[in-house]
């Protein structure tokens, strides 16, 4: 995302809590690097944030404590972030509340497409917040993808966990049929095929599981854990909102204990495997009943 801003005619400093890899991205872009959130804010007009979650972007933003490393400790009024990372909608209001304070604007504009819509620059940004700030961030935003304006602060954020929540469902649906279709001797690739010519089509059958699940790669590079944090995220919404979710809830149950499964560090198109050998393991226990 930061090399296409950089393609795009941005002038561009990154920072990292890895500082070597800070400098190497810098040194093969022909940017710069800073070396505290600080100097990155004061040498920053915008700083886009994609992060692992909402309560490290408020840390980065503002600081942990007296004394702390914060980008407000840099940043001018005028200035803004765009927050790019998956965040609980409900904070981000609170944080945007926080920097107006210092004079300071915020977006939220999480984004869907992965790693290939992040190289390629096709990257679905949606964003929350003021629309006069949004147009006036709208070139750099439209060098990483195709942009979406939302709604208020946070609506980004809201819509971004309920498209994951639904593409989470997706996969799990196509887990499950995959292991019922092999055991019923039809090939995986001949279900994924015939999923892509009909109604079962999906993001999953089209960009996953011949991609990462049917080759057991499994490194598509969205972590499970970050699956079940948006999932989280998305029932929290549905709480705010009073509505049941019913299959969202049993949803998000069976990704967590797919992620204690599989042990931290997994990818999320590991949930295939633990499907598959769920299926297994009640096969088992059936047979020694």
């Amino acid at each position: 995302m930061a090399a296409n801003q950089i393609a795009g005619g941005w002038q561009v400093t990154v920072y990292d809590v890895d500082c070597e890899k800070a400098d190497a991205f810098a040194t093969e872009h022909g940017c710069g690097s800073a070396r505290s959130l600080a100097e990155l804010g004061e040498r920053s007009d915008v700083v886009v944030l994609m992060l692992p979650d909402g309560r490290i972007v408020r840390n980065v933003a503002l600081g942990d404590g007296v004394g702390s490393d914060g980008l407000v400790r840099g940043m001018r009024a005028d200035t803004a972030i765009v927050d790019m990372s998956s965040s609980a909608p409900v904070g981000t209001r609170a944080l945007g509340e926080d920097l107006g304070v210092f004079g300071i604007g915020l977006l939220d504009a999480p984004v869907s497409g992965g790693m290939k819509g992040a190289i390629a620059a096709t990257l679905s940004i949606m964003v929350g917040g003021d629309r006069a700030l949004a147009d006036r961030l709208d070139p750099l935003l439209a060098t990483m993808g195709k942009r979406f304006h939302i709604g208020p602060l946070g609506s980004g954020h809201a819509i971004k966990v309920l498209n994951n929540y639904v593409s989470a469902a997706g996969l799990a649906a196509v887990a499950e049929a995959l292991v019922v279709a092999e055991r019923f001797g039809i090939d995986g690739e001949v279900l994924i095929d015939v999923l892509n010519a009909s109604t079962g089509r999906n993001n999953s059958t089209e960009n996953k599981f011949k991609q990462y699940v049917l080759n057991h790669a499994y490194d598509s590079g969205f972590a499970l854990e970050l699956m079940v944090k948006d999932l989280k995220l998305a029932m929290d919404v549905a709480d705010a909102c009073e509505v049941p979710a019913t299959l969202g809830r049993a949803c998000l149950d069976l990704w967590e204990e797919a992620g204690a499964w599989n042990g931290p560090n997994a990818d999320h198109t590991e949930f295939a495997r633990f499907v598959a050998e769920s299926a297994t393991t009640a096969n088992l226990a059936r047979a020694s009943r």
